[in-house]
């Protein structure tokens, strides 16, 4: 039996937020496995997917935004790809632990330009995919 968009809407979020996070989770996984950080340590993966992330949640929250209210369909998407596959994609906890694991090999230049690139990086990011989202859906008329 096919599900319905009236019965998609009508599930828990929060089993929304945990399928997307799982398949988030399962993504990063993957790419930290597939394309492992150079020998000298530099957490170029994370850095990589927490960049990708803020673009595109950047993107689909102001795409959402822009497209009507937080209600049905847009917060399905929001609370399952926004919430859920991005969150468990992207990841704090591993950038922090992997600032401090440089700094405690006094990789201390390496662990400053980690945490710059990735802070001012995630906001330019963030930045660009709303800026994308408001230049397509004004290209929509």
């Amino acid at each position: 039996m096919a599900v319905t968009r009236w019965e998609t809407t009508r599930l828990p979020p929060g089993l929304w937020v945990f399928a997307g996070g799982c398949v988030g989770t399962l993504a990063r996984a993957a790419l930290s496995v597939a394309v492992p950080d150079p020998s000298a340590g530099v957490p170029t993966t994370t850095l990589a997917i927490n960049l990708t992330g803020a673009f595109v949640l950047g993107w689909l929250l102001r795409t959402l935004a822009l497209t009507g209210s937080d209600r049905g369909t847009r917060r399905v998407v929001r609370l399952g790809v926004g919430t859920g596959v991005i969150g468990g994609y992207t990841t704090f906890s591993t950038f922090d632990v992997q600032s401090v694991t440089l700094l405690s090999r006094d990789h201390v230049l390496i662990s400053l330009l980690y945490l710059v690139i990735s802070l001012v990086g995630g906001f330019a990011a963030a930045w660009a995919g709303t800026a994308l989202a408001r230049h397509t859906a004004g290209s929509r008329g």
